[in-house]
């Protein structure tokens, strides 16, 4: 046979295998893309900025950086998601001193989809980022870089001049640095906004434990609603989903919606000289009212509980479940809260985690991906989907998701006449939205809700 027309041959089959391998490699990662959610899941924008507060001002400052996710990349074996680490929520104020505010984290993070129980000895949360929340956030664990130093016998480390502490009694963020939160339970690390615990406002728990939202919006990535599940709020990295509160009281999806509880509980101790399992450390303070039972992380010891009761959670803050996303179940971890809905160690995920930890922050995409660009999905609002308050209002009227927004919503204020007098959005990722009432007479209104291609009305009163 003539050499040319054999090297023609052999490249024409080449080509075809390579088109062949192409096509079927496409057609792999557009299904995954269908079907997986650690792609479908972010909260991706293009257009909404952030905001933040400025101590005193109840008048957010707008910021030029993009909030939540902006691009959603993957492989056959990865997610790669693209964001400032900005909320759509109001950031700020910090008013323990902190003199950061959150700024642009320009990151990529990397997650796998297929992700793995670690068989062997389980890997530890470390201090920085442990997971990202669905609006591209950072979730941090419970520390602070703070522990107990016996030596000068004070906390050290962290933000506290004079070096680091002994590692031993290791201080609990959500108890320690509950001043310096905002109103979304977040704050930044040299810029670094992120949360230790669940993403919601204090104002919307059932015991209030910071009065900051009195003065600044009640927003945060969801509220929390005791009727349904729980929505998917982040992942680890670990590549597993994090979910709110609330969901199947049993792994198999039955037994309604139930709280999912820490099976961590305080040591009934009075001195700090020794851990749960009984080893004697170096000393940290006596249990007092300046450094009460949860101020440190080594106050807490898990209890594992039985079969019987499948709402307590393992020693990761996680248990194998089906949910909405998850049909056919996955490990699951959950930002716990107490029945009064105050953040519950070990607050999302930890102290250890479940699977292999791959995920990473990576400065660029080394392998070939797809873009997912995500369909505006219709939302099913009714009037159970909002609240408003105060009832009757005078000066203003605050309306609030029960839910999260995975769309930007219009919220419309119309008198009895049917007039539009005010419209404000609701941003994806947010949940709430302010009416200046002031300058309106008393009588009925309307309040109508618009999501895509769906809508929701409420009457409203209005008193002077």
């Amino acid at each position: 046979m003539n050499t040319k027309k054999q090297h023609k041959k052999k490249f024409n089959g080449l080509g075809v295998t390579l088109l062949v391998s192409a096509f079927l490699f496409s057609n792999f990662i557009r299904s995954n893309a269908q079907t997986n959610p650690a792609i479908l899941s972010w909260l991706q924008n293009t257009s909404i900025t952030g905001r933040h507060y400025v101590s005193g001002n109840s008048t957010p400052i707008v910021d030029a950086v993009l909030a939540n996710v902006q691009t959603v990349q993957y492989s056959s074996n990865w997610v790669y998601v693209s964001t400032k680490g900005i909320p759509a929520y109001v950031t700020g104020p910090f008013l323990d001193g902190n003199p950061s505010i959150a700024s642009n984290q320009n990151a990529i993070f990397k997650f796998p989809l297929s992700p793995t129980q670690n068989t062997g000895t389980p890997t530890n949360t470390t201090g920085g980022n442990i997971g990202v929340f669905i609006n591209g956030v950072a979730l941090f664990d419970y520390r602070d870089g703070v522990s107990w130093k016996n030596s000068t016998n004070a906390l050290a480390g962290g933000p506290i001049p004079g070096g680091p502490g002994d590692g031993v009694w290791n201080r609990d963020a959500v108890v320690a640095e509950r001043g310096g939160f905002d109103c979304s339970k977040g704050h930044p690390a040299m810029g670094n906004y992120h949360h230790h615990q669940n993403p919601s406002a204090f104002k919307l728990d059932l015991n209030v434990l910071s009065t900051i939202c009195n003065l600044y919006d009640a927003d945060g990535l969801y509220a929390i609603d005791s009727t349904q599940h729980s929505p998917l709020i982040g992942f680890a990295y670990d590549g597993f989903p994090i979910y709110g509160a609330y969901a199947y009281k049993n792994s198999n999806g039955t037994g309604g919606i139930v709280r999912m509880k820490s099976s961590y509980v305080k040591r009934n101790i009075t001195t700090r000289t020794t851990y749960a399992n009984g080893s004697t450390v170096t000393a940290g303070p006596a249990v007092s009212s300046t450094y009460p039972l949860g101020y440190f992380r080594e106050d807490y010891e898990y209890l594992p509980t039985t079969t019987a009761t499948p709402d307590f959670l393992d020693e990761h803050n996680g248990r194998f479940c089906v949910t909405p996303e998850y049909p056919a179940g996955i490990y699951c971890y959950f930002a716990t809260v107490d029945s009064l809905w105050n953040s519950a160690y070990p607050y999302a995920v930890g102290p250890t985690f479940y699977g292999t930890k791959v995920a990473s922050k990576v400065t660029s995409i080394s392998e070939p991906v797809a873009t997912y660009l995500p369909t505006a999905l219709t939302e099913e609002y009714v009037i159970s989907s909002i609240q408003i308050f105060p009832v009757p209002a005078s000066d203003f009227i605050a309306v609030q998701l029960n839910h999260l927004a995975t769309n930007n919503l219009e919220i419309e204020l119309y008198d009895a006449t049917a007039r539009l007098i005010q419209q404000i959005p609701i941003y994806q990722g947010s949940t709430i939205a302010y009416f200046d009432t002031r300058k309106l007479y008393s009588g009925n209104y309307f309040v109508k809700m618009k999501g895509e291609g769906t809508a929701a009305f409420r009457k409203v009163l209005i008193t002077k």
